[in-house]
């Protein structure tokens, strides 16, 4: 078993052309790190990654991890971040994304049996459904519906987490389950419909700001950046250590506190347009986050201030959008909750 602590040989990232993979690509990238990236880009975008096309050290595989891995494929690491994250890109096809949560864990599982790699699942702070316990331990089992619109995501994300425990058992893998909460940064997709690009969008296009329900539910934020280091720093632990870990920004602020800052940031008069809250939205969503404080000496760096600063930097100068984007969903069929933001 490989049990060097992330400081040589080939890291494989699956679903590396999203927003978070993107992102830890770069990260792996500029330490010197071989990488993989393998996505079917059905939400990922190829762009996230250009940069690094050029880069002896990245090679890029067009792939969907429901199928098979290609055989020539090996890795000393492999990071799992490939599912769709935001309600609107998972609920667009539930069934594949369900698979993508199974049959792309085992896939990917499998590869680690072969090459003796450790192996990280980016599952998600959605497996705690509507919760009933605040903040959120990981020792909470979780109130999650499933028959329900989040239920491909959030039954996928909990079926992974099993595959990860049970094939760390029975094959000693040194698996890691990271519980993502909310996330936001430069690189966002601007049609993800989360409540940060949605805010941004609508408040540089002069837009209404649209909320679902009374605003009063509440989120917690992490800036990307502190989000990739708590997964480089899962991924380094010892093999015997597996999670889950609860990673995201402790800080809890209500969906219209963030609206209402985001104005203030991008110098907008406050407008605000409501809609009925979504079925199964969380009316709470806060991490527990001392394991990982604990364990892996980490918790976020980045203020919420300054981080939607750069978010809204980014949208402002670098991310190419279409204004109607901007407009948000209007259904009352799908939530701000950004869920694994990948």
């Amino acid at each position: 078993m490989n049990d060097n602590f992330g400081t040589s040989g080939t890291v494989l990232v699956a679903g590396g052309a999203g927003f978070l993979g993107s992102h830890l690509c770069k990260r792996l990238v500029h330490e010197g790190r071989r990488v993989i990236c393998l996505d079917n880009l059905l939400t990922g975008r190829r762009e996230n990654v250009q940069a690094l096309l050029d880069n002896p050290l990245f090679s890029f595989v067009l792939h969907d991890v429901i199928e098979p891995i290609p055989l020539d494929i090996s890795a000393t690491h492999i990071y799992n971040l490939a599912c769709p994250a935001s309600p609107r890109h998972y609920q667009a096809d539930p069934v594949h994304t369900l698979l993508t949560c199974v049959y792309g864990s085992r896939n990917l599982l499998e590869l680690a049996r072969k090459c003796g790699a450790r192996i990280l699942q980016a599952s998600t702070s959605e497996v705690y459904g509507n919760p009933h316990v605040h903040p959120q331990p990981e020792s909470y089992r979780g109130s999650v519906n499933t028959v329900g619109l989040r239920s491909c995501y959030d039954e996928g994300k909990r079926c992974a987490e099993t595959l990860f425990s049970d094939y760390g058992a029975r094959w000693h893998l040194p698996v890691k389950i990271a519980r993502i909460f909310n996330t936001y940064g430069p690189g966002m997709a601007p049609d993800d419909g989360r409540l940060v690009s949605n805010f941004i969008l609508q408040a540089l296009n002069g837009s209404p700001l649209t909320v679902y329900g009374d605003g009063s539910q509440t989120r917690s934020l992490c800036y990307v950046d502190d989000l990739i280091e708590g997964l480089v720093r899962l991924m380094n632990t010892p093999p015997l250590f597996h999670g889950p870990v609860n990673l995201g920004g402790p800080q809890e602020n209500t969906v219209l506190e963030i609206a209402r800052l985001i104005c203030k940031l991008v110098e907008v008069e406050e407008s605000f347009q409501f809609f009925p809250l979504p079925s199964d939205d969380p009316e709470q969503r806060c991490p527990d986050i001392a394991l990982a404080r604990r364990c892996l000496k980490w918790q976020p760096a980045t203020g919420l201030e300054a981080g939607l600063r750069k978010t809204i930097d980014y949208f402002a100068h670098d991310a190419a959008y279409e204004p109607q984007e901007a407009q948000g969903d209007v259904s009352g069929t799908l939530g701000h909750d950004s869920g694994i933001n990948l």
